[in-house]
């Protein structure tokens, strides 16, 4: 693959998830748009990309994130730089729906890219 392949996103797709759902807002050429929602006491994979960075910014209810073994809470308006190479996580231990808006950038943008290193749903890399 390419680091331009990015054939399996596709503006508008929305994905289930066990912890929730992900919609692609955007595409670009080094860049992807994405809304996450994270229903109420789930989690996504402690994971880690080699190629990417992330940005979060909570537009709706209150983040648990993790990132290298530190933990924070990120309320709605909060913005959490996620820089590749770190062990992170993103979760919602609130009764409320979680609903964050995801700014992927770097030279690979592919679900090749996660390393899992933990998740609670026992997935494969490409299912987040």
């Amino acid at each position: 693959m390419s680091d331009m392949d990015l054939s399996h996103y596709h503006t508008g797709e929305k994905a289930e998830r066990p912890w929730g759902s992900r919609a692609v807002f955007n595409v670009y050429p080094r860049a992807i748009l994405k809304q996450i929602k994270v229903k109420p006491g789930c989690r996504l994979s402690l994971q880690s990309h080699q190629h990417r960075d992330e940005l979060w910014t909570v537009v709706q209810g209150t983040a648990t994130v993790e990132i290298d073994g530190k933990v924070q809470v990120v309320p709605e308006g909060g913005v959490v730089t996620v820089p590749r190479g770190s062990h992170h996580r993103l979760g919602n231990r609130t009764e409320e729906l979680l609903v964050v808006i995801e700014i992927q950038s770097g030279e690979l943008l592919s679900e090749e890219d996660i390393e899992r290193h933990e998740d609670d749903y026992h997935r494969a890399p490409e299912e987040e």
